[in-house]
């Protein structure tokens, strides 16, 4: 199959982000006729019902169209306290406002990566609970939790570790497979 467009969103603002720079790579490890495109959460505004009631913010809607023309999500994401990182959580609470909600019924993999040892644990499975509200369908494996992510990323951000790597394309791979069962 070609034409497979997965949209990663990026759970961290940092310019420097560990999960940002494992996006970037799966960019480039995106196996044959599959592409990924990059969205950023930083335009979003911190969500209000009032603002809502009014309308929808402009970055939200981008994000919201981005997502439904997609064919699958790849979410990166810190582990901010235990959990999601807010500015994530505030960027799904906006775009599951908008109408249609872009998330049903949409193939999602969650991936991500920390200086600590359980890379990004309790923020995957944090976030798997609030798809399931969402009726997002996401995959099981395989998980992608860089821990250690100092030792797998050089100074310029790219990634590494070959292990990592290879996972990250079978992730890829997984997901187009996962959506396209999803869809029959």
């Amino acid at each position: 199959m070609t034409g497979f467009r997965i949209l990663g969103i990026c759970g961290s603002l940092r310019r420097g982000s560990f999960n940002l720079a494992a996006l970037r790579a799966a960019v480039d490890l995106a196996p044959e006729g599959i592409s990924l495109e990059i969205a950023l959460i930083g335009e979003i505004p911190l969500f209000n019902d009032d603002v809502r009631a009014v309308g929808i913010p402009a970055p939200v809607i981008e994000l919201a169209g981005r997502i439904v023309a997609a064919d699958a999500v790849l979410i990166a994401t810190p582990e901010y306290n235990y959990s999601i990182p807010g500015v994530l959580k505030n960027a799904i609470d906006w775009v599951s406002r908008c109408d249609p909600q872009p998330f049903r019924d949409k193939a999602v993999a969650i991936m991500g990566a920390s200086p600590g040892a359980i890379g990004t644990a309790r923020a995957q499975y944090d976030l798997r609970k609030v798809f399931v509200f969402l009726d997002a369908h996401v995959m099981n494996k395989p998980e992608i939790m860089i821990s250690a992510a100092g030792q797998r990323f050089d100074g310029a951000g790219v990634l590494t570790d070959a292990a990592t790597r290879q996972l990250i394309g079978q992730q890829l791979a997984a997901l187009r497979d996962w959506a396209m069962r999803l869809r029959s």
